[in-house]
């Protein structure tokens, strides 16, 4: 007797012909299945490589640049939008502006924290917030030449050098002076200029000013700041006991005297040199 099987076109005469096929179809399954497999996890692999490569860090080095573009964007809406910080170029620069540069290593994972910090020479790296509230303060176009007393670390006069046309700042601690002149002029920055000299009696020569900021606690107003001031031009300091805290004063000079506005509390390191000799 004949049996025959018609499978897929082949015609079969035989179980032994039936069992040929079907193992050869079997092996050939199998087969396409693992290649399949292959091409399936390829496929992945060329995808979550091209996402990570485009979407997530690649290094390091891009890992911790993120870290700090984050830190910064919360700095920005949790520290600064949150108070009383409106001026958005304000915003955008200090969104921007790397502050970890300008602190000690063991510190940048702080760096962008609601409180100062220091930076040697017993002096310290403002709190954000204060920063931004200062230099708003100021109302900056860009067109200005600002005198800033008190350089520390470099981070205010950077702040100020991104919304103004010059800026002229004055340390009186060598050590800090050169340290921040060699950040600033890495990063860039060639309208920054900085001078090792006691900021009590300014700077001369490219006065007068449009602005002044003095972030040194001091119990009055220097006379020789108040002379390079540009008529019309704004000076804000911290101004009060120099042990415990000051008040935020915000002076605008005028033809007929000086403008006086109260800002808020503070607390600041003392200006030394000159200053003291006033108390």
């Amino acid at each position: 007797m004949r049996f025959e099987f018609i499978i897929r076109g082949y015609d079969l005469h035989s179980y032994g012909d039936q069992a040929i096929y079907l193992s050869r179809r079997k092996c050939w399954m199998k087969q396409s299945r693992k290649w399949i497999l292959v091409g399936f996890v390829i496929i992945v692999a060329v995808v979550a490589v091209t996402v990570y490569t485009q979407l997530g860090p690649r290094s390091e080095v891009e890992r911790e640049e993120q870290f700090f573009i984050e830190a910064r964007r919360h700095m920005v809406e949790a520290q600064l939008r949150e108070r009383d910080i409106t001026d958005e170029r304000v915003l955008e620069v200090m969104e921007r502006l790397p502050r970890h540069r300008f602190v000690d290593e063991s510190l940048r994972d702080v760096a962008y924290a609601d409180h100062p910090l220091p930076i040697g020479e017993g002096q310290t790296i403002s709190q954000p917030y204060v920063v931004a509230l200062m230099t708003q303060s100021l109302k900056l176009d860009g067109s200005e030449k600002v005198l800033e007393v008190g350089t520390g670390s470099g981070y205010q006069a950077a702040v100020l050098a991104e919304l103004a046309r010059e800026v002229y700042t004055i340390e009186i601690r060598e050590k800090l002076a050169k340290i921040a002149q060699n950040r600033l002029k890495d990063m860039g920055y060639d309208n920054i200029h900085v001078k090792w000299a006691d900021g009590y009696f300014g700077w001369e020569e490219p006065a007068p000013f449009d602005a002044i900021m003095i972030t040194a606690a001091v119990n009055h107003i220097p006379p020789y700041l108040v002379e390079q001031l540009d008529e019309g031009g704004i000076l804000i300091l911290p101004l009060g006991s120099t042990t415990y805290y000051q008040t935020l004063t915000l002076v605008k000079k005028k033809q007929m005297g000086l403008q006086v506005t109260y800002v808020t509390t503070v607390r600041f390191v003392p200006m030394i040199g000159e200053a003291l000799k006033h108390e």
